[in-house]
Parts: structure tokens; C-alpha cells; sequence
């Protein structure tokens, strides 16, 4: 096999749902506030027994039976996630043990917002190079756990959730070539430090940096895997919030694509959101199988991953 491709999607959310209305009872805020500056209406706020590990387990599940595949033909298994409370066994090893999957290699990635798209680059270069045949995928997080509630500059922003994808052998690439990176000097900019551990971020100085850095470093990724921006089908970039979102997407020059706003009813997953509406998008059937998609994710170290795939 000269390459991997994405063969199935699936998503799982908390039920409840915390509106900009029920949040201004608990911070200085208001709908209004929250809509105007960040385009979020909505967000998933899971239970105290729900955790990282039981919220990525239900996505995965739900993704390995879209894909038709049996849990013993998966061997790699690679969880993306800033929140997990617990070092050990990691998030991945209680994934395999819910799923049943035979012997499977286990790796936590953690990069942040940006940790769906490491990951799914390193299970394409697991495959590749021989190492891998099937691997399960997922982003999570619960942000719930690690938000300051009195602040509302960031805690009108998250929301938890996972989303997953099952990645397989394939003898022509449907994951193009990642381009990743950081700047490690303005990691202090996105952060969730101390005991207990919280959220915190310089919002402007990331503003600045997504909105005028990361628009060409996407469209390098776009070349990299022969796609012409005008070409993509949809754009899933880092859920992070609408003022992002749209300014990037429109300098990318993806004219023609769908562009994902789950933020809107999601709030901000971190590591969750581009598999969360990256699953919705292919639910819907707004784009075609096979159809290229540009997945980008960016946020805490200030890293940055992004590739092209084909649409499941």
C-alpha cells in the first residue's frame, strides 16, 4: 500500500446544553456579548461520569461501525486530547479495552487544538510505512473540567465532545502530506497550567497569529497534495470561534467549499472539533465521498497541522 485514506467517521456529544442565556446567570455576560464576538450559541457540557475516556470510546464505536471493519482488524489506536485527568493507562488503552480490539499499539497525543490533525498524520505515516493497517483516530476533550467559569473571556467559549475517524491502508493516498509546526516561544499564549489545572489564553496574540500567519501555511498544504484552494469541496478548520474561522477561510481562497461552523452549536472542542464537524459534515452528505477536504487544526503551543484528505 502506498498510501491511507479515511474510511469512516462518527461523533459522540454530552446531552446537555449550555446556552449563552443560561451562562450569563453564572458570568457577567450575555447572549448578545457572546454572539457577536465569537459566534457561538450554544455549547455540550458533559456529565460528572462522563469522561474523556467513555466520550472517545462512544465516537470511536460509532465510527468503527460506520466503517464495516471488525474492532480485531484495528492496530493502532491514537487519542488526541489536552484534558484527560489520568496518566495512566492512557486515554487510547481504555479506548481499546471499551472496544474490545485484540493487541493493539496505544499513544495519547497531546498538541492542544491541534492534536486531531497530528494524529491522523502520524496514523498515515504508521500505515505507510508498514507499521500499521488500521487505526483508529480520535479527538476529545471536556473542557468542562478545566474552564474557569468566572472568566468570561474564555469560559463562554468551550464545549466538550469527541469525534473519530477510522483511517486504513490504501493503494493510492486519500490523506495528503501534512505540513505541521509551532512557534514554542508564544506557547504561553494558549494555556491550562497549575493544580487544579485551568484554561487561560491571550486571545488578541492568537488572533493576530491564526488570522495572518496561518492562511498560507493552509494553502501550502493544499499544494502539497495537488489541490487548488478553489478546488476543495469543504474547509474543517480548529473550531476556535467565527472571528477565526471565516477571515482564515476567506484567505485561504476556498471559494467554492463548504466551510464548517459547528462552533456556532458546539463551542470550541479543542482537540475534539475537527472530527466532531468533520463526522457531522459527512452525516449530512453536504459533500460528495471522495471529494477533497482541507482539515486544519492550530491553537495552544501555537502549532499548526494541516493536510488535505478525501472525504469518506
Amino acid at each position: 500500500m502506498s498510501g491511507s485514506r479515511v474510511l469512516a467517521m462518527g461523533h459522540y456529544q454530552p446531552s446537555r446544553v449550555l446556552t449563552n442565556d443560561e451562562l450569563a446567570t453564572m458570568v457577567d455576560t450575555s447572549d448578545e456579548w457572546i454572539s457577536s464576538r465569537v459566534g457561538i450559541r450554544t455549547r455540550r457540557i458533559a456529565a460528572p461520569d462522563e469522561t474523556v475516556a467513555s466520550m472517545a470510546a462512544q465516537a470511536a464505536a460509532k465510527a468503527l461501525a460506520n466503517s464495516g471493519l471488525a474492532p480485531e482488524a484495528v492496530d493502532l489506536v491514537l487519542v488526541a486530547t489536552c484534558t484527560a485527568v489520568d496518566r495512566s493507562p492512557n486515554t487510547a488503552a481504555r479506548v481499546a479495552a471499551a472496544l474490545g480490539l485484540a493487541a493493539p499499539a496505544v499513544l495519547d497525543v497531546n498538541v492542544v487544538c491541534a492534536g486531531f490533525t497530528h494524529a491522523l498524520a502520524q496514523a498515515d505515516h504508521a500505515i505507510r510505512a508498514g507499521a500499521a493497517t488500521n487505526a483508529l483516530v480520535v479527538g476529545v476533550e471536556k473542557f468542562s473540567d478545566v474552564a474557569d467559569w468566572t472568566d468570561r473571556t474564555t469560559c463562554v467559549l468551550v464545549g466538550d465532545g469527541a469525534g473519530a475517524a477510522v483511517v486504513t491502508a490504501s493503494p493510492e493516498p486519500g490523506i495528503g502530506p501534512v505540513v505541521w509546526g509551532s512557534v514554542p516561544e508564544m506557547g504561553h499564549a494558549v494555556r491550562i497550567e497549575g493544580a487544579p489545572s485551568r484554561f487561560a489564553q491571550e486571545g488578541q496574540s492568537v488572533y493576530r497569529w491564526a488570522t495572518t500567519t496561518l492562511p498560507p501555511i493552509a494553502r501550502s498544504a493544499c499544494e502539497r497534495a495537488g489541490v487548488r484552494p478553489e478546488d476543495l469541496a469543504a474547509v474543517v478548520l480548529h473550531q476556535a470561534n467565527l472571528r477565526i474561522i471565516e477571515p482564515v477561510a476567506r484567505r485561504i481562497g476556498a471559494v467554492n467549499a463548504v466551510i464548517a461552523t459547528d462552533v456556532t452549536e458546539s463551542g470550541n472542542t479543542s482537540a475534539a472539533s475537527i472530527p466532531l464537524a468533520l463526522s457531522k459534515l459527512v452525516a449530512s452528505g453536504r459533500v460528495e465521498p471522495g471529494a477533497p477536504v482541507l482539515l486544519f487544526g492550530f491553537g495552544g503551543n501555537l502549532s499548526y497541522a494541516g493536510m488535505v484528505v478525501e472525504c469518506p
